[in-house]
């Protein structure tokens, strides 16, 4: 009857303990989902229509902005799922901190072979071990698993920018990839157009072998900078396609728009530092890993103090029933945790130079790209100033080719030089727009495009239906 008793506690003590389900990894299955991707899918629709702070009526897209890339990236990239895995780690975390331990159970039984015949000759005994954690050591723990927490939750907005600003280089890239070779194109007619003119006027001996040489040389290397221009198109595709998080067929036909590109904004200096200072996620997980290393401290310190444990005991003892209750501890007698409070302190003072660095690489990266915003904004001001200048010419020489005071060659002339202009402006609008994707970098936050919401990074919105695949 006795061990029918004690086997039912032992199995209603281990009936709620977790068990193992093995979850195996198919290389060929994950490669099949990821190249299942696609920029049509339902649940992106939908994900879209939630995050997105503006309504999404038609599906499939006609055409993708820079907004829409970035959340279909939030959808799909796997260096988010890294992330968020990292923060359910810090969140698990919080569990273990608030579990109390557990007490224990000790049975012993003896038999007496020298007995008298009278007597039992068994001892039966039940011994608890209850601890009882002392000087806040649980809420300690607690404190420095949420602070934990919480910067893994913040290096979530931290990878989110970083899947952003991938998303907008790239996206750059092609943009200015295509423009070039638009101009590129009108270059190259321009050029034939005056090969066909010099030859005509070689012909009349109005012109040098010479000239036309280096018309056609001007000729050739416009044609391979034209082709340049295919490549660079191609890649920046396939790049754009990675910063998705999706291959690249997933987006061979779909129309993308490049306005944001078109917008140099005029940004007050003060006022976005200032805000980067107190909202970088960065600083601030920095932040929350120094209040961690103070929760941590506090808890070395607290353990300078010994956890008591309660013993409650009932013992059979040939006949005679025994009750007893104990008290121990351990005794701070050879060390009183100096070793682990130093080391907690060094932890917090690392803790802190750790944050004090990531405050000041953050002024530094703001200054700089400021002051690189600035000056490259004077220079694409002064690209538009010359390329004014040059329509202005351009109008003059055309109304004197009308006129009969100049020729073809001469207007062909001006109109080649245009377009150089063009193709310099265009390198100063690369540039300007770097520089503001260098500054957005720095400050961690959008300067013309609206905020994104917090909930579109946190959770993963495929997790279910992948985990189900």
């Amino acid at each position: 009857m006795k061990i029918t008793t004690v086997s039912c506690l032992i199995v209603g003590l281990f009936s709620g303990c977790a068990s193992f389900e093995p979850q195996t990894i198919s290389p060929a299955g994950t490669v099949a989902r990821y190249e299942s991707r696609t920029l049509d899918n339902p649940d992106l629709h939908a994900f879209i229509q939630k995050n997105s702070q503006r309504e999404v009526v038609s599906w499939p897209l006609p055409q993708w902005d820079f907004d829409l890339l970035t959340l279909a990236a939030f959808y799909y990239h796997p260096d988010l799922d890294v992330a968020r895995a990292k923060w359910g780690v810090a969140q698990a975390g919080l569990s273990t901190a608030g579990m109390r331990p557990n007490p224990s159970i000790n049975l012993n039984t003896q038999r007496n072979t020298d007995a008298p015949s009278a007597t039992s000759s068994w001892t039966v005994g039940l011994n608890l071990d209850i601890p009882i954690e002392t000087a806040g050591k649980r809420g300690y723990r607690i404190d420095r698993a949420h602070y934990l927490s919480e910067a893994a939750r913040l290096a979530i907005a931290g990878t989110a920018w970083q899947v952003r600003s991938r998303v907008r280089s790239t996206l750059l890239d092609l943009y200015f990839a295509q423009q070039m070779q638009t101009v590129l194109l009108q270059q190259q007619t321009l050029q034939q157009n005056n090969v066909v003119l010099l030859e005509h006027r070689l012909a009349l001996g109005m012109a040098s072998q010479p000239e036309i040489t280096q018309a056609r040389i001007a000729l050739n290397q416009t044609a391979l900078a034209f082709n340049e221009t295919l490549k660079l198109q191609a890649e920046a595709r396939a790049k754009l396609a990675s910063a998705l998080g999706v291959s690249s067929k997933a987006i061979e036909n779909i129309s993308i728009s490049s306005d944001i590109f078109t917008s140099i904004p005029e940004l007050p200096a003060m006022e976005v530092r200032q805000q980067a200072l107190l909202s970088r996620p960065d600083i601030l997980s920095a932040l929350a890993e120094y209040a961690a290393s103070q929760s941590a401290l506090q808890l070395e310190i607290a353990k300078q103090y010994p956890d008591l444990h309660l013993g409650p005991g009932y013992s059979w003892d040939a006949g005679a029933r025994k009750w007893s209750l104990g008290l121990s501890l351990v005794l701070p007698i050879f060390n009183q945790n100096q070793g682990p409070i130093a080391e907690a302190k060094a932890l917090r003072l690392q803790a802190m130079s750790a944050f004090n660095a990531s405050q000041a690489r953050a002024i530094g990266e703001i200054d700089a790209s400021l002051a690189n915003y600035r000056a490259i904004q004077s220079k694409l001001a002064a690209a538009d100033t010359l390329l004014a200048a040059q329509n202005k010419q351009i109008r003059n020489a055309m109304a004197s080719f009308k006129a009969g005071q100049t020729d073809k060659v001469a207007l062909l002339g001006s109109q080649l030089e245009m377009s150089q202009i063009a193709i310099s402006r265009i390198d100063v609008l690369a540039k300007t727009q770097q520089a503001l994707g260098a500054l957005e970098d720095a400050v961690q936050r959008p300067l013309i495009a609206p905020a994104l919401l917090p909930d579109a990074v946190q959770d993963n919105p495929r997790q279910t239906k992948e985990n189900n695949q």
